[in-house]
């Protein structure tokens, strides 16, 4: 990739021309930030253990018929992945109360959320990604309701396939930010599922594995994501070290 190939470059990844019609190729980058870009740091490894285990969730969600952008790995840090518009929403859910559902809301942390809860923010920096509700989201002409229910539908699908395969590596999905795009009439999952973009809680000890370990200073980031890769996909270079 050269850098006059770059269509558009985030706070962890680049997004980049490919010579393949149809394809672009995401880059993770070593940046980790916080509190809209406030807090901002380099740490060495960090782009390559979110790709591989991005890679690795989109592939087992394709065999479980959850469609996604992606189509393969190029690179420990470059993934090739479908050309799409991306809609312009963030959408979360929660299994258990932790983050701004415990500061903006009368929950205790820890608290389980049965049934999960959805999110939906709109996708703006300048306005701070504000929590947008259905009637929103079809006033804008941002989805119509088919759609949107697609959406949810599968965004709650993705969540129990990734609470019950964590289960089993003896962590708890405590909640998770997905992105989607569109494709002709096709919604896929895209962006990333990573440490950056779900909250992971060890289940015995109940510490953080994820980017709550930046956030907050709870510890070593690289080590707790090293974790996570040791124990979803061992045969990642470096994981569980």
């Amino acid at each position: 990739m050269k850098p006059d190939s770059v269509l558009y470059e985030g706070k962890a990844k680049q997004i980049c021309r490919s010579d393949t019609p149809g394809e672009l190729m995401m880059r993770f980058k070593d940046d980790i930030t916080a509190f809209d870009g406030k807090k901002h740091d380099v740490l060495e490894g960090k782009g390559r253990y979110n790709a591989q285990v991005s890679s690795f969730f989109f592939e087992y969600l394709e065999g479980r018929g959850i469609e996604t952008h992606y189509i393969r790995m190029e690179t420990p840090t470059v993934m090739v992945v479908r050309e799409m518009e991306m809609i312009p929403l963030e959408v979360v859910v929660r299994n258990v109360a932790a983050g701004s559902m415990v500061r903006d809301y009368p929950v205790e942390e820890g608290t389980p959320l049965d049934p999960p809860v959805i999110f939906l923010h709109y996708k703006d920096d300048s306005r701070h990604d504000p929590m947008i509700n259905d009637e929103v989201i079809i006033t804008l002409g941002i989805l119509p309701p088919e759609e949107l229910d697609i959406l949810k539908e599968t965004a709650l699908a993705v969540n129990m396939h990734l609470s019950a395969y964590l289960d089993e590596c003896g962590i708890t999905l405590v909640d998770l930010k997905m992105e989607f795009g569109r494709s002709d009439s096709t919604i896929y999952l895209a962006d990333e599922i990573s440490m950056d973009s779900m909250r992971l809680w060890d289940k015995k000890t109940g510490k953080s594995l994820d980017k709550d370990l930046y956030r907050f200073d709870k510890g070593d980031v690289i080590a707790g994501y090293a974790t996570v890769v040791g124990r979803i996909a061992p045969e990642i270079p470096g994981g569980g070290r």
